[in-house]
């Protein structure tokens, strides 16, 4: 009597997917049907492997992660997989950078780019996964809208959606793009185009806004008060303040446990001393050099 085959199960397939906050860059190569048509395959070939090559070494400089090359485009992640508390700075820093270094890139044909950067929660995990092959990526309207807003830059320009605005602040010089229709999006957007860095001296007054600025908060700042007295009369010591956005904050809770809506942090400790050699950041050091620490 034949036996029976035996049915071997896969094992469970594991959710590695997770849930960030990307700033996602995508760059796309002004004019590449143009080229397509008016080269040999080989020459295009040179010119475009080049360019993948200009793209990586630029994006490595910043800590960006290259995620995948789609022809004359290019996608690239700030936040995965090693996060920074300045992602979406090193986001727009890079773009700024490739577009110099594309216009100075020595080939058969002059090049050009176009880049647009937008922030926002994703998904980020693992879509497939055989025997032969494996690929990673992200879900959510950032890595779209960032494509979208590529498709609205000029030659040589770089354009940011309005949540990665929010958080450079004034690190960089802004062209107001008001209010534009996307394809896909429901609502119009605001977008900009960055023109240069800022000659803004301090990055403290550079990243604050109106918005961001203390109201209602008289017990708080009455602690900061009783603190920096404290420091003055000797007794040294430290104040950590941190600075939730874009928090929901659910009925009867002091602080949501669960956002609705993505957050992003940021961190400032003020030290308090006693010493003259010492100062609090990020007030003058007039004491020893009138410099800013």
């Amino acid at each position: 009597m034949a036996q029976a085959p035996t049915t071997v199960s896969a094992p469970a397939r594991t959710d590695t997917a997770e849930r960030r906050q990307l700033t996602v860059m995508f760059c796309d190569l002004v004019g590449s049907t143009a080229l397509a048509s008016r080269l040999d395959p080989e020459d295009l070939r040179e010119i475009i492997g080049a360019y993948h090559e200009c793209v990586a070494e630029t994006i490595g400089k910043y800590d960006g992660f290259v995620a995948r090359y789609m022809g004359d485009g290019v996608l690239v992640y700030f936040g995965y997989p090693q996060a920074h508390e300045d992602d979406a700075e090193r986001a727009v820093r890079a773009g700024l950078a490739q577009i110099e270094a594309i216009r100075h890139l020595r080939t058969a044909e002059k090049l050009q780019i176009r880049v647009g950067i937008a922030t926002g929660l994703v998904v980020i995990g693992e879509l497939i996964r055989s025997s032969e092959t494996q690929e990673w990526d992200i879900v959510g309207e950032t890595p779209n809208l960032a494509a979208r807003l590529q498709t609205l830059a000029e030659p040589e320009t770089l354009v940011i959606a309005p949540m990665t605005h929010r958080l450079l602040g004034n690190l960089f010089d802004y062209r107001d793009l008001g209010a534009v229709e996307l394809k896909g999006f429901a609502e119009p957007l605001q977008a900009y185009q960055v023109l240069r860095p800022s000659l803004m001296e301090s990055r403290f007054e550079a990243l604050r806004s109106e918005a961001t600025q203390l109201i209602g908060r008289d017990e708080e700042l009455d602690l900061l008060m009783q603190r920096w007295q404290q420091a003055r009369d000797g007794e040294a010591g430290g104040v950590g303040v941190r600075r939730a956005r874009d928090w929901e904050i659910p009925a009867g809770r002091s602080f949501p446990t669960e956002p609705r809506r993505p957050a992003a942090y940021s961190i400032a400790v003020f030290l308090l001393a006693t010493s003259p050699r010492q100062c609090p950041f990020p007030l003058y050091c007039a004491a020893r050099t009138g410099r800013r620490l």
